[in-house]
């Protein structure tokens, strides 16, 4: 017994862990989409057709629809162009083929094909081609009016339903691949995060050596590993956080303090940015020197309008900048807490061209500063610490 039952287990399919509250969320959503589908679809009807308001297939859209819908195979165009093709070949194999199991198989057959290449393959789909032969006298009667109703009209609304039912409920549908994130820099490098580790070309190489239908957007997958990869840092880092490599005696300005007093605090100090602050010391913004450079007045002639002007006059004096800290300052302010994980904040450093962080409390308000130079302090010691640890897990 002890030597069938991991045997058994084996059988058992390996899903991500999902929480109760998303099975319930499918659950419902699967509910409400299946009985308003019914609903418009009586009420349209009125109960007086011989062809069924809803067929079997829905019940398999709907899991897909609510519990994946992230899922290549959820999307708008698998189910109607899934749906409404397997329907219409279904429906030409039962008019012309005369035998009703090779008519099935064919209908089977030949709409996984259609699909595959039309790019909406939709499981469900391959029971509403055989709907379409098996279904009974009603649906053969019916002919090519089967593919309207009851399959488009189904589909369509189940397709609203889980429009409507996962974006109230915190799930993006349909999955719309993201936009790229350009270079902060404006230059044709990839950003820095994209130089080293897995890449959208790598997963493209090594699913095309899979050949595979693969249930899983490439994009969640360059996702899911790129989590991995700062879970796999944080935990070799011993999950330094930014409580213990903070500034905490930080520089900060009020919005209408002076672009002029916000400069020499600048000097002063030697930093290149400064958290902006209201009067219970909450950030509200972030003046750097990029800002004072693109953005602020500086009275300037047309002729003395260049960078290499605005640097000398930086560097040199102060007289002629107008303004104040509220005029120019960067909003809103990308922040992190104490307790924040360094590996979380690599990203926003590495690709959006962040160089500094305020680090604020549950209230918002500013307990201290996060620099690159501080990340790269941490990384550096959390590297040259690791061959050591290494030795003493080995030991």
């Amino acid at each position: 017994m002890s030597s069938v039952l991991p045997f058994i287990k084996r059988f058992v399919p390996g899903l991500a862990p999902v929480s109760l509250g998303e099975r319930l969320r499918a659950s419902i959503g699967a509910l409400i989409g299946i009985l308003v589908t019914g609903a418009v679809a009586s009420l349209a009807l009125g109960g007086g057709s011989d062809v069924p308001l809803l067929i079997a297939p829905m019940g398999a859209s709907a899991v897909l629809l609510f519990a994946v819908p992230t899922s290549p195979l959820a999307q708008p165009w698998s189910i109607i162009g899934g749906n409404t093709v397997a329907a219409l070949i279904g429906v030409a194999c039962a008019h012309y083929v005369r035998d009703p199991m090779l008519a099935a198989a064919l209908a089977g057959g030949l709409a996984i094909a259609a699909m595959m290449a039309l790019r909406c393959l939709h499981p469900p789909s391959g029971a509403v081609a055989l709907t379409a032969v098996l279904g009974g006298p009603a649906i053969q009667a019916a002919g090519f009016g089967f593919v309207v109703w009851p399959v488009l009209v189904n589909s369509v609304l189940l397709l609203l339903a889980a429009l409507l039912f996962n974006n109230l409920t915190g799930r993006r549908y349909p999955h719309l691949a993201p936009v790229p994130a350009g270079n902060p820099h404006r230059t044709a490098d990839p950003l820095p995060m994209g130089r080293l580790g897995v890449t959208q070309d790598d997963i493209s190489a090594v699913l095309a050596q899979y050949d595979l239908v693969m249930p899983v957007a490439t994009d969640d997958l360059e996702d899911i590993l790129h989590r991995a990869e700062i879970r796999a840092y944080d935990r070799r880092s011993g999950g330094v956080t930014c409580e213990r490599i903070m500034s905490r005696d930080v520089q900060s300005v009020g919005p209408k303090t002076s672009l002029r007093e916000a400069l020499r605090h600048l000097r002063e100090h030697h930093i290149k940015a400064l958290p902006v602050v209201d009067f219970d010391n909450r950030v509200i913004g972030i003046l750097t020197q990029t800002d004072l450079l693109d953005k602020a007045d500086w009275g300037m002639s047309a002729i003395g309008s260049g960078l290499g002007w605005r640097l000398r006059s930086i560097s040199n004096s102060d007289r002629r900048l107008r303004g104040k800290v509220e005029d120019i300052m960067s909003t809103p302010v990308k922040a992190a807490h104490p307790e924040t994980h360094i590996a979380q904040i690599v990203p926003f450093m590495a690709d959006a061209g962040l160089h500094h962080l305020p680090v604020v409390d549950a209230d918002g308000r500013l307990v201290g500063m996060v620099t690159q130079s501080d990340v790269m302090a941490a990384m550096f010691a959390v590297s040259s610490d690791q061959p050591e640890a290494d030795l003493r897990q080995a030991s």
